[in-house]
């Protein structure tokens, strides 16, 4: 199960993310926002991570304007492995490389074409578990 969420930034995008998953037969939960007037992306950063935190979702995808506020927020979440992704090569590196479980998109930046191709990379690209990565990952995750 994916989650997703966004603020008024990036309603819009999540809105075409959402049609792809479904056209792809994606199950997700969408944490809000539900329009284009102004929130706080903290809100449904926090509820994305803590549902991935939880085990209710595997992985997520946050979108605001930029994609840098709420994948800041994010990456406060110990467990929680956000990367803002502008495209593909970054998407699938990300995964590869740091086992990434949230994608952050900023819905100002990238238009939906390019984003859904960063989706379906991040979707589909799988966690090295080469040692060298699995070494840095854990560093990550050590206070």
């Amino acid at each position: 199960m994916l989650a997703i969420g966004c603020d008024h930034g990036g309603y819009e995008l999540k809105l075409e993310i959402e049609k792809y998953l479904d056209e792809k037969g994606i199950a997700y939960e969408d944490f809000g926002c539900d329009s284009t007037a102004s929130v706080d992306y903290p809100v449904y950063a926090k509820k994305v991570c803590q549902a991935i935190l939880d085990g209710r979702c595997d992985k997520g995808i946050l979108i605001c304007g930029t994609g840098i506020g709420i994948s800041i927020t994010a990456n406060k979440f110990k467990g929680i492995r956000a990367a803002l992704c502008t495209d593909c090569f970054c998407a699938e590196a990300t995964r590869q490389h740091n086992d990434a479980n949230v994608l952050a998109l900023g819905g100002r930046v990238v238009g939906p074409g390019l984003a859904l191709k960063i989706v379906e990379t991040f979707l589909n690209t799988p966690f090295s578990g080469d040692e060298r990565h699995m070494r840095r990952i854990g560093q990550i995750e050590q206070e």
